[in-house]
């Protein structure tokens, strides 16, 4: 039955990485996706109305990318959000865990509203790629996500911030200061040593240290929500220790809020 799921999930995840130009999650989701091909041929006569209703999900993915493969980041979002962004995203969500590609998917408006969002989304990503130290920044759809590394924030097994992380999160609130109608996911992530429990727990305080960090720095905790995934979304193999610290990290998915939706659409009408 797991083999049967997590193919189906790493197949709609591959497909809508590389929709959004999302390499990170492509790559991941299509090596679990080939790994367990072989299984999941058997599996399909035992789960065939299981796998029927993903398999659906997954044509109408490869009928959008086949119509919009050469178009940017901007406009890719738009038509993830056109096509059923939020159905979308919530079945992606379910692959171990909330993902940040399934997160941001979810919450796409799409249209020419989406556009809008994207251009703005855009300029932010440059400024937090440019001001920010040791991050990495990708443009999703109609959102961005950035990864603080382990070494960045923490000591090792630790939940206490590290006294020079506050120089990147300084730089980090800044910008966040400037685009005040957008909502903040802070994802924490483990690799997989030790129990899943424990990696969870870990997870959920490091994401929280981050928030902490930012609401007494003037960045509204109403903006912040925070979830602790464990070993749960691993963006490598664990089976180096340069691998296993490559999954210790915080993601930090930054969306459009209520308002700035709701501008985007109100602009998006006048434009008709």
């Amino acid at each position: 039955m797991k083999n049967l799921i997590y193919s189906t999930q790493a197949l709609l995840v591959t497909l809508v990485g590389f929709l959004t130009g999302d390499t990170r999650s492509t790559l991941f989701a299509f090596d679990i996706f080939s790994q367990k091909a072989d299984l999941l041929a058997v599996k399909m006569r035992q789960y065939r109305t299981k796998w029927t209703h993903q398999g659906r999900i997954a044509v109408l993915l490869f009928a959008v990318i086949a119509t919009s493969c050469s178009l940017n980041k901007t406009k890719k979002g738009a038509i993830i959000g056109t096509t059923g962004g939020a159905a979308i995203g919530a079945v992606i969500g379910k692959a171990n865990g909330n993902t940040a590609l399934g997160a941001i998917i979810g919450g796409a408006l799409g249209g020419t509203a989406g556009v809008l969002i994207g251009r703005k989304m855009d300029k932010q990503a440059e400024e937090i790629q440019k001001e920010v130290p040791g991050v990495k920044v990708e443009r999703v759809g109609e959102g961005i996500v950035i990864e603080f590394s382990e070494k960045i924030l923490f000591d090792y097994n630790k939940s206490d911030l590290k006294s020079d992380a506050r120089n990147s999160l300084d730089k980090f609130i800044v910008i966040l200061k400037k685009y005040p109608d957008t909502n903040i996911e802070i994802q924490g992530h483990t690799d997989s040593k030790g129990s899943e429990a424990y990696n969870k727990t870990l997870s959920e305080k490091r994401a929280f240290s981050a928030q902490n960090y930012l609401s007494n720095n003037s960045i509204s905790s109403s903006r912040i929500i925070t979830r602790g995934l464990g070993e749960g979304s691993p963006k490598v193999d664990n089976d180096t220790e340069d691998h296993r610290a490559e999954n210790r990290r915080v993601e930090f998915l930054i969306a459009a809020n209520d308002k700035m939706k709701t501008e985007a659409k109100t602009e998006a009408e006048k434009g008709k």
